[in-house]
């Protein structure tokens, strides 16, 4: 730094979010890793459910229109932001109301929308709501190129040069701090694993299927997540008979997602569609092989051919087939894979890449000026 030169001020973030929760990635990947680096505030729609630490700011919703707004209010008062940053079609919507109300705040300048999931996931209508904020927001990002080329045609022209693409990371860091204090034995149970909702997109009934039919009697499965088709998958490892094999475990904490990935040889994702799935890359950050299913956000992962296999969606014997082939490599054959894995996240999909691709939009952003919040606005 040159003498005459000032440090730059940290950035100051708001984030607008519908639930504050350890699972979500708004706190896990967008809040909870750079705190130190940037004055993080986070407005919930839902009451939160959990406490983060002293350095992020909290402005809870109630659950309702009316005490989210208030929350928002506060958060915006609160203020100057740099960036005033949405995470859902529904948190664009509100943003946009309070452009509407605020019309002279300069929060129009400083609007932010990531798109978390390939368009075509959406339900009708959060398809709907996202639209305004494709036509009005500042700057809208999308979080792999596959979910950016999902879009319909007339939507990317909507959009235009305003698009961005940062791609999911992998808190590699935090993976490692778990796993250096776990003492980890020989697992001599051959495990496959599969995180996600359990969901229609996320096909767990096809995982089960491909489990039951490609590993040997003497191996197990754990689903991590929860969902509408528990019961149904319940009732499928009932008929199967696999109830001592298969494990659900609902949602956990991500630490114990850690320590599950440490213990699996196999990580299985029969979904049929996603955005850029950090559970895929904390399984590769954890040297854990993979079975994915064969959809655009899967591909982006692919590098080698010997890296990740990847199956039609709903195919159950051909994931079957995967996981018989990798049950049937030797130990260090499999480690050699998950090393590959493991090589290609921290190269590709570190969450470093990831912030510097946001910390560059805040600073275009806080170029635009005013802030939102700012009294000179």
């Amino acid at each position: 730094m040159k003498p005459t030169e000032v440090p730059d001020e940290r950035l100051r973030i708001l984030h607008v979010i519908l639930v504050l929760r350890s699972t979500n990635s708004q706190y896990n990947e967008h809040s909870l890793p750079v705190m130190h680096e940037r004055d993080i505030s986070l407005c919930s729609y839902f009451v939160p459910q959990l406490t983060p630490p002293r350095g992020i700011r909290v402005f809870p919703g109630d659950g309702t229109l009316r005490g989210f707004f208030r929350a928002l209010r506060d958060a915006l008062a609160a203020g100057p932001y740099d960036a005033v940053h949405a995470h859902s079609p529904q948190a664009g919507v509100f943003l946009i109301l309070a452009m509407i109300r605020r019309p002279r705040s300069g929060l129009h300048r400083q609007m932010v929308l990531t798109v978390h999931d390939s368009f075509y996931d959406f339900k009708i209508r959060n398809k709907l709501l996202l639209i305004p904020a494709f036509a009005i927001f500042r700057s809208v990002v999308f979080c792999s190129h596959a979910a950016y080329e999902s879009l319909p045609r007339l939507l990317t022209l909507v959009v235009g040069q305003r698009a961005r693409v940062v791609q999911n990371g992998a808190d590699i860091g935090r993976v490692d701090q778990v796993i250096q204090s776990l003492d980890v034995a020989a697992n001599d149970v051959f495990t496959v694993i599969s995180i996600g909702r359990l969901e229609e997109v996320k096909d767990p009934l096809t995982a089960l299927r491909a489990f039951a039919l490609g590993a040997e009697p003497n191996s197990r499965m754990v689903f991590i997540g929860e969902g509408e088709l528990r019961p149904e998958l319940e009732r499928a490892i009932a008929e199967n008979g696999l109830e001592d094999r298969v494990t659900l475990t609902g949602l956990i904490e991500r630490e114990e997602v850690f320590r599950h990935l440490v213990g699996a040889d196999v990580f299985l994702s029969t979904s049929h569609g996603e955005g850029l799935p950090v559970a895929v890359m904390e399984a590769m950050a954890c040297s854990v092989p993979l079975v994915l299913s064969d959809i655009p956000p899967h591909r982006e992962f692919k590098a080698d051919a010997g890296i990740i296999a990847l199956v039609p969606p709903g195919d159950a014997e051909g994931f079957a087939g995967e996981l018989a082939r990798l049950q049937s490599m030797t130990r260090v054959d499999r480690a050699s894979i998950g090393r590959a894995g493991r090589d290609l996240v921290a190269t590709r999909f570190s969450l470093e890449h990831m912030n510097e691709g946001y910390e560059a939009i805040y600073r275009e952003l806080r170029r635009v000026g005013p802030t939102a919040g700012d009294p000179r606005a």
